[in-house]
């Protein structure tokens, strides 16, 4: 019973927030583009966002989103502006400021000094549209009044919420406006399960000496002895103008043994697989590894744009799988 009390209480809780950013959605208008517009054409100064409390938390938030989707921005404490911090803003920053009223008081600072400043553009971001903040911003983000969860209509859900996701909705923007991408992302994201993912091909190749290439005229006693040596149980072969053009794995150098018995009869290019398997080099690692799983293989050569024939790298399995890739 207490399990499905508390399951009717989420439950209820999702529902009026789900209603709140509908409202938020109906709501988005032409204040929205100008807010974004002015963010990306912003090139001579900062992106500063502030705010108290529960909206405080959110603009850290947001702040920190648009920073790793090409947007640098910070965040500054709203209650530290009047005692000194307010010389962080200036000319041609951009300042928004989010608040559910609008008149928190450690705001008014902040409004004054901005509206002094002429050359810094204020953004509002707020539900009262009679309040400090709507009245003295440059461009008026307004969001909808809604109820929020909860007893008494008075803790921060709803609210949040729709500021979270107009934050959100401001720092994808402006990351599809800058053409933001895997590549670029990958940058400020080297750690955790997330960077792995952006690993490209060219990250865990191996490359220079450790390629094990060998040339199509050499005996396959002689390959039997490379392959042993390389350890990663595939040649790659080259032609005399070292262009790639096969491969050959120590499962066909085993099985050609077996069956000829003499392996300085045959060369490379009587055994090899010819036109082998490869992948340009910018390519993400994960898309290496599945198609690795399609083909039922464990290597790729590595290629750049256009220039199969010209292996620069090799990638194997294991380099894929030792970076936590799956």
């Amino acid at each position: 019973m207490l399990n499905n009390k508390f399951k009717k209480i989420a439950q209820e809780v999702i529902v009026t927030e789900i209603q709140s950013l509908q409202k938020l959605k109906s709501s988005i208008d032409k204040n929205f583009n100008k807010a974004v517009d002015t963010i990306i054409n912003c090139k001579k100064g900062k992106i500063i966002l502030s705010g108290v409390g529960k909206s405080g938390i959110i603009a850290k938030k947001i702040s920190s989103t648009l920073s790793s989707v090409g947007t640098p921005s910070f965040f500054v404490d709203a209650s530290s502006c009047s005692h000194g911090d307010l010389g962080q803003i200036s000319s041609n920053d951009v300042l928004i400021l989010i608040s559910n009223s609008g008149e928190s008081a450690e705001l008014k600072n902040i409004i004054q000094y901005s509206n002094r400043n002429k050359n810094i553009t204020l953004i509002g971001i707020v539900s009262k549209k009679n309040s400090l903040l709507y009245k003295n911003s440059d461009i008026r983000i307004l969001l909808p009044e809604v109820r929020e969860a909860g007893p008494g209509n008075i803790v921060p859900t709803s609210s949040t919420i729709m500021q979270l996701a107009i934050g959100d909705a401001i720092a994808i923007s402006t990351m599809k406006q800058r053409k933001f991408g895997e590549k670029e992302f990958k940058k400020f994201h080297p750690s955790g399960s997330l960077g792995a993912k952006l690993k490209t091909v060219e990250d865990l190749m191996l490359k220079g000496k450790k390629i094990p290439f060998i040339n199509e005229n050499i005996i396959m006693r002689s390959a039997l002895k490379i392959i042993t040596k390389k350890k990663l149980g595939v040649l790659i072969v080259q032609n005399n103008k070292k262009e790639t053009n096969g491969i050959i794995t120590d499962g066909q150098i085993r099985r050609v043994s077996e069956k000829e018995g003499n392996l300085d009869n045959l060369r490379v290019k009587n055994v090899m697989t010819k036109n082998p398997i490869s992948i340009e080099k910018d390519v993400l690692a994960v898309k290496a590894l599945s198609l690795m799983n399609s083909k039922r293989i464990t290597s790729l050569c590595v290629h750049k744009r256009k220039k199969k024939n010209k292996t620069i790298g090799i990638i194997h399995i294991h380099n894929i799988l030792e970076s936590n890739i799956q």
